[in-house]
């Protein structure tokens, strides 16, 4: 900590330069289990989600717009287990995880603008299956790509912004100790009970935040199953509604994973759940979650399967 004048003058205060985790244990012993299974964890993420990337890129057959946002979900997916995972993998191998003022800053804010881009993007994939089933005919002249880089720019852009204005009210408040945030990476929730001055406005624009993008976003994704529901219940053929569930089942999957444990992470009260729940389900938000996502897309998806089975037989004969 640095030392800092008050404004007064009549005292030294001192200013927090650094905080603390607790991370998810203090068993040394357990801390030296969990890091090769958390290592094993990332590496399928990386893997997993770039694999898919590439696949997607290599395959003509995937250049539509459900897979080119499928893409975009496992960048972020990369992107937000990469915000959090290398930081907890070094800190399973220190005595003292410290983390400095700018660098806990920079966590969040890379870390809540990927979530809240999920948000929108899931939300603008669930729009995509709802012209997909409810307009069929029309589905090529709407989803056009001009539309798809749009509704993913907007994504991000929205995302950037909102992480912004939580971060810049939160980060710029006093801060005299303590310092330790009882997590394993830098909740912005933690982080602004630490504060010495008043912590209300920065509390009212994080739970404004996190309305707009979580429960707005889940409104768009429930309106636009609502009509997917009404369109496959005029579908006649039995054949034709299984497979028009088909397509959403991965989507639905993902939405249900993401939002069942975001919410119960954000917006549940503090009070309803202890300390070491939190980390268990942000364990599940922040590092299971962007493992799972390509996993529950590719398989049980008979056109990636079989873009991977193109894309294998086009590489092994190529000439040597």
């Amino acid at each position: 900590m640095a030392p800092n004048k008050s404004m007064d003058g009549d005292k030294n205060l001192t200013f927090v330069a650094t905080f603390v985790f607790l991370g998810l244990s203090d068993e040394k012993e357990l801390q030296l289990i969990l890091f090769p299974i958390f290592l094993g964890i990332y590496l399928v993420t990386l893997t997993w989600n770039l694999g898919l990337i590439c696949l997607i890129r290599m395959d003509s057959h995937l250049h539509i717009p459900m897979y080119f946002f499928f893409s975009f979900l496992s960048f972020i997916d990369i992107s937000y287990s990469s915000s959090v995972s290398p930081r907890m993998l070094s800190d399973f191998l220190k005595v003292e995880k410290t983390i400095s003022f700018v660098a806990c800053a920079t966590q969040y804010f890379v870390g809540s603008w990927m979530a809240q881009a999920e948000c929108c993007l899931l939300a603008a994939m669930a729009y995509d299956r709802y012209v997909a089933i409810g307009s069929p005919l029309h589905y090529s002249a709407i989803m056009t790509p001009g539309l798809c880089v749009k509704m993913i720019a907007g994504a991000f852009g929205s995302g950037f912004l909102g992480s912004l204005v939580q971060t810049v009210p939160c980060f710029h408040l006093y801060y005299c100790g303590p310092n330790v945030i009882h997590h394993f990476f830098c909740d912005l929730p933690q982080i602004i009970s630490l504060s010495c001055s008043n912590p209300f406005t920065s509390q009212m624009i994080l739970s404004l935040v996190a309305i707009l993008f979580g429960l707005g976003s889940l409104l768009v994704i429930l309106l636009s199953y609502g009509f997917i529901a009404v369109s496959i219940l005029k579908i006649s053929s039995i054949k034709g509604s299984a497979k028009a569930f088909n397509t959403c089942a991965s989507h639905l999957a993902v939405v249900t994973l993401f939002y069942g444990t975001g919410l119960s992470v954000y917006l549940l009260p503090r009070s309803g759940h202890p300390k070491k729940q939190d980390k268990v389900l942000s364990v599940f938000y922040v590092v299971l979650i962007p493992m799972f996502n390509p996993l529950i897309y590719s398989l049980r998806n008979k056109e990636i399967k079989e873009a991977l089975r193109r894309v294998i037989k086009r590489e092994t004969h190529l000439p040597q």
